[in-house]
This record gives structure tokens, C-alpha cells and sequence, in this order.
């Protein structure tokens, strides 16, 4: 076990001494897009984390006013639905106190989702604008130089792909914990609905 330690703990080590070195060559521009890039990324790992959790909780809680209704066990909504609150204040329910409860509730559910879109969408054109500017600063310093070969040019090219590269990975998250929460949120909206049409086929009747 203590071996494994070890080398793992080596392992981290090179690391670090190789992103040591990295930012050691890099220009302020390089470093700056890659910061952005870490905010980027802890800021979308937070929204996700935190807005699938309680989407989750809430998916739950209307998923069993649903088969409460269902089984006829009640004729309201759960007192921990989103709908609850609403209904609570009519004395007869209707479909406009059933759309502002359901337009509420997405808007709640969906809080999040257009700061992952603008992660997903800027993400790589800042990244993109790194590599750029480290391969104008790469040129421009091989021009004051007398001699230059392809083993001077390609290392410098290849840390300054770094930054558009991490500018992909952060949009890549991005765009696909979008994608999950709105799949979420889409099945919030489903069972809002539901719980509306029976509500209200039950008063029709």
C-alpha cells in the first residue's frame, strides 16, 4: 500500500513540476485564458451539481402527487408540490392558476441552464483567442531571432493549442449538463401538467 502511495504521490509531483514549467513559458494571456477557463469549469460543475440534485428532489415529489392522483388516494396536488401553493389560494381551480403555477415552476427549474449555454457558446472562442495571441507572441519573438527550425516552432505551438483545447473540454461539459438539466426540466413540465389535467378532468366531471 505505502509503494502505491509513493508513486501516486510522484506522479502528482512530475505533474505539477510539468504545469510548473508550462506556466513558466506562457504569456499573461495564456495564463489569464486558462484561468477563466478553471472559473468556467467550477462554475458549471456547481450549476449542474446543485441544479440536477434538486431537480432530482423535485421530480420525486411531483412524481408521487402524480400516483396519488392516479390511484385517487386525493383530489389536490401533494402539499410539497410547486403547484400546491397555488392551488391553495382558489376555491375552485382553474387553467390560468394552473399556468402561473407551471410557468413559475419552470422558471425556477430552468434558473441555471442560460449560464451553461453561455459557458458552452464563449468558452471555446476564448480558448481559441488564447492559442492565438501565444502563436503571435510565438512568430514574433522567432522573428528577432537569426535562426529558427521546426523543433523550436512546434513546442510553442503545441502550448499555446492548450488553450483552445481547454476552451473544447469546458464547452463539451457545458453543453452536455445543459442538455441533461433541460431533459430534467422538460420532465418537470410533463408532470406539472399532468397533475393539472386530472385535477381539473376530476372537477369537470
Amino acid at each position: 500500500m505505502l509503494p502505491f502511495i509513493l508513486i501516486k504521490l510522484r506522479d502528482i509531483f512530475i505533474m505539477f513540476e510539468i504545469l510548473q514549467n508550462y506556466f513558466d513559458k506562457s504569456s499573461a494571456i495564456t495564463i489569464l485564458v486558462l484561468s477563466i477557463m478553471s472559473i468556467y469549469l467550477i462554475v458549471t460543475l456547481w450549476i449542474f451539481i446543485y441544479r440536477y440534485f434538486t431537480l432530482k428532489r423535485l421530480l420525486s415529489i411531483e412524481s408521487h402527487s402524480v400516483k396519488k392522483l392516479y390511484m385517487g388516494r386525493t383530489k389536490t396536488v401533494d402539499e410539497r408540490s410547486m403547484l400546491f401553493s397555488y392551488i391553495n389560494r382558489v376555491l375552485i381551480p382553474n387553467q390560468a392558476i394552473f399556468s402561473v403555477a407551471k410557468n413559475s415552476a419552470i422558471k425556477e427549474a430552468t434558473s441555471g441552464l442560460t449560464a451553461l449555454a453561455i459557458v458552452a457558446s464563449t468558452s471555446p472562442f476564448i480558448g481559441l483567442f488564447g492559442t492565438v495571441v501565444a502563436i503571435l507572441e510565438t512568430f514574433s519573438s522567432l522573428g528577432t531571432q537569426k535562426g529558427s527550425s521546426i523543433s523550436i516552432v512546434a513546442p510553442a505551438i503545441s502550448e499555446a493549442l492548450v488553450a483552445t483545447a481547454a476552451g473544447i473540454l469546458v464547452a463539451t461539459f457545458a453543453y452536455t449538463f445543459h442538455l441533461i438539466l433541460k431533459r430534467k426540466s422538460y420532465e418537470l413540465s410533463v408532470l406539472l401538467d399532468t397533475q393539472a389535467d386530472l385535477i381539473l378532468s376530476q372537477k369537470a366531471i
